[in-house]
C-alpha cells in the first residue's frame, strides 16, 4: 500500500503535468507572428502594416499580465480548477469571436484575441504555477516552476506549423475558428485536475528540516501590500519590463525578421521574382524559425529552474540578460537560415528562462501563501514589455525598414537588467528568535 506521502507526491505530479497541458494550449498567443506573416502579406493576405499587425498580439499580452494580477488573487482565495476553467472557456471564445473578423477591419482581433484570449490566458496561466509549485518543497521549486511553464513555450513546436497549414488550406477566419475550439476543448478538461494541498500540508523534505531543526521558522509569507513596500519588488519589476521587451519583441516579429532578412530564392544564379508582388521571392521559413524559437524556450524555462536552485537567481539572471543581449547583436547581422536558426534558438532560451527566473525568485522573497497575487503584480512587467516590444518593433520597421533599431534598443535594456542583477537579493527577513537571541546579547 502506498504511504500518504507518496500518495501526495503522485498528486503533486498530476497537477504539475495537467498545468504543463494547459499551457501547452495557452502557448497559442505565441503563433502571432505566423498570423501576423499573412496579415501583412499584400498578395496571401490583407495587407496590413506591421504596427497594424502587431496590436492584437500587443492587446494580449498587455491584458494577459494585467489579469494575472486578479486571476493570482481569484486563484489564492476559490482555489486553481474554477479559474484555470474560466480561463480556457475564455480563451476558447476568444479565437472563435476572431474568426469573424473581416479583411481591412481588426476589430474583432483586438476584442477576441487581444481582450478575450488575454484575458482567457491570464487566467489559466496564473493557475496553474501555484497550484503546481504549493506541492513541492523549496529545493524543487524552480524545477517544478520550470516545468510547468516550459508548456507555455514549447507550444509554438506544435502551434506553429498546425497554424501554417491551416492558413494555407482554410484561410485566417477558419484557422480562429478551428483553434478556438480545439484550445477550449483540452484547457477546460485539464483544467479539472487542479488543486491545491491540503491546509496545514507541508512537502516532506521541508517537513524534516523543520523538525530536525526546530529553531528556524519558515521565511515571513509577505501579502501584496507588504510586497509593494519593498524595493527589491519594484527591481524585480523593472528587470523584468526590459528583458521581456527583448523576449517577446522577437516573438512576435519572427516570421517577420524572416522575410526581411533571409536571401532571396536563387534559380540559375537569379533571384526568384514573385509574380504576384513583383518583388524577390524567399523561402517562407518563418514558422520553422518560430518552432525553433518555442524549443529554446521550454528547454531554458527547466534549465534556469535546475540551474538557479543550485547557483542562485541573481548569477543565473546575470547570464541569461547577457547573452539575450549578445542574441540582439546577432539577429542584427543575420542573413542566412543558420544564423537566424541560432539567433532563434537562443533567443527563446533566454526568454524561456526568465518566464522561470521570476516566478521563482518572487516566491524566494515573498513567500508561497500568496504567490498567485504576489506573481500577477510582479508579472505586469511581462505586459508592458511585451506591448511596447512588439510595438515599438512595428513602428521602427515601417519606418526604416529594418529591425537594426528594435535590436539595439532591446540589447541596451538586456545590459540596463543585467547591470540591476548585482543588487537583486530578498528582502531582510526576521525570525521569531531574533528578538531571544538578542536579549541573550544583552544579558
Amino acid at each position: 500500500m502506498a504511504s500518504a506521502s507518496s500518495r501526495m507526491s503522485a498528486r503533486g505530479w498530476a497537477v504539475t503535468l495537467a498545468g504543463t497541458g494547459i499551457n501547452l494550449a495557452l502557448g497559442v498567443l505565441y503563433t502571432w507572428s505566423v498570423i501576423a506573416k499573412i496579415l501583412t502579406d499584400p498578395a496571401k493576405g490583407w495587407g496590413m502594416s506591421a504596427e497594424a499587425a502587431s496590436i492584437p498580439y500587443a492587446v494580449a499580452c498587455g491584458v494577459f499580465a494585467l489579469m494575472m494580477v486578479f486571476a493570482g488573487r481569484a486563484q489564492d482565495r476559490l482555489g486553481p480548477r474554477i479559474v484555470a476553467t474560466i480561463g480556457g472557456a475564455l480563451i476558447g471564445a476568444g479565437m472563435i469571436l476572431s474568426s469573424f473578423a473581416s479583411k481591412g477591419d481588426a476589430a474583432l482581433m483586438i476584442a477576441g484575441f487581444g481582450i478575450l484570449g488575454g484575458t482567457g490566458i491570464g487566467l489559466g496561466y496564473a493557475a496553474a504555477t501555484p497550484a503546481a509549485v504549493k506541492w513541492f518543497p523549496a529545493s524543487k521549486k524552480g524545477l517544478i516552476t520550470g516545468i510547468v511553464v516550459a508548456g507555455f513555450g514549447l507550444a509554438s513546436v506544435y502551434t506553429a506549423p498546425l497554424t501554417k497549414t491551416l492558413l494555407g488550406a482554410f484561410g485566417i477566419n477558419s484557422t480562429f475558428l478551428y483553434l478556438g475550439v480545439g484550445f477550449f476543448v483540452v484547457t477546460v478538461l485539464l483544467a479539472q485536475l487542479l488543486n491545491n494541498p491540503p491546509v496545514g500540508y507541508q512537502p516532506e523534505e521541508s517537513a524534516r528540516k523543520n523538525q530536525a531543526d526546530t529553531a528556524v521558522i519558515p521565511k515571513r509569507q509577505y501579502d501584496w501590500h507588504e510586497m509593494l513596500k519593498t524595493p527589491q519588488f519594484y527591481l524585480l519589476w523593472i528587470m523584468y519590463a526590459f528583458v521581456a521587451f527583448a523576449g517577446l519583441m522577437i516573438i512576435g516579429h519572427m516570421a517577420r525578421i524572416a522575410a526581411a532578412q533571409l536571401p532571396p530564392v536563387l534559380e540559375g544564379g537569379r533571384p526568384v521574382i514573385d509574380a504576384a508582388t513583383g518583388l524577390p521571392k524567399k523561402a517562407d521559413l518563418g514558422f520553422l524559425l518560430v518552432a525553433v524559437l518555442a524549443i529554446g524556450n521550454a528547454i531554458g524555462r527547466v534549465a534556469a529552474g535546475v540551474i538557479s536552485d543550485r547557483l542562485g537567481r541573481p548569477r543565473t539572471m546575470l547570464f541569461v540578460f547577457l547573452l539575450q543581449a549578445a542574441m540582439m547583436g546577432v539577429l542584427a547581422i543575420s542573413d542566412s537560415i543558420v544564423l537566424l536558426l541560432v539567433a532563434s534558438a537562443f533567443v527563446g532560451f533566454n526568454y524561456g528562462a526568465n518566464l522561470t527566473l521570476f516566478p521563482a525568485a518572487t516566491n524566494d522573497y515573498y513567500g508561497t501563501k500568496n504567490f498567485g497575487v504576489n506573481y500577477g503584480l510582479v508579472f505586469t512587467a511581462w505586459g508592458v514589455g511585451g506591448v511596447f516590444g512588439s510595438i515599438v518593433a512595428g513602428r521602427i520597421v515601417d519606418a526604416t525598414g529594418s529591425y537594426a533599431g528594435a535590436y539595439g534598443a532591446a540589447a541596451v535594456l538586456c545590459i540596463l537588467a543585467a547591470a540591476m542583477s548585482f543588487i537583486a537579493k530578498a528582502p531582510a527577513e526576521a525570525t521569531v528568535e531574533e528578538p531571544r537571541l538578542a536579549q541573550r546579547a544583552t544579558t
